[in-house]
């Protein structure tokens, strides 16, 4: 029985699985001019292994994928199309910036109700150096 085992070692199949990736949604700003532009993005992201759903916008130069694939992948597949120039969508929408019109978050270029995706520093710290003084005692401060 042990040649028997041991022989039947080199006969067994063993299953090698590789790990399924997350569902994840790539959203690529690529200027598309023509139904022929947005046909061609469309066919080379769509034949990318585990794309689930692609949802092409030609007005705000939008496309969005959303499946099992790299990001990365994806944007290397709309650049072999020809469109260089694309890029990861670095717009948010308007109503969730705090002040949409601050110098380097307002960009002409941006579809309408779309600002451009900054850090904002948050307004707490202005609201504690004016907390420091009042206006009720002039003369009192809280720094000494």
């Amino acid at each position: 029985m042990g040649a028997l085992d041991y022989l039947s070692n080199f006969c067994t199949v063993t299953s090698t699985r590789t790990k399924q990736k997350a569902m994840q949604t790539a959203e690529i700003k690529v200027r598309m001019d023509c139904d022929g532009c947005e046909r061609r993005v469309r066919n080379a992201v769509s034949s990318i292994k585990g794309v689930k759903s692609v949802e092409v916008n030609r007005k705000e130069s939008r496309v969005v994928v959303r499946g099992y694939v790299d990001p990365k992948k994806v944007l290397k597949r709309v650049r072999s199309t020809g469109k260089v120039r694309a890029q990861f969508w670095p717009y948010v929408e308007q109503h969730l910036v705090y002040h949409p019109y601050a110098p380097g978050v307002y960009d002409r270029r941006a579809p309408s109700g779309y600002v451009r995706n900054v850090f904002q520093p948050s307004s707490h710290a202005q609201d504690n150096f004016l907390s420091f003084f009042s206006d009720d005692n002039v003369n009192a401060c809280s720094i000494m």
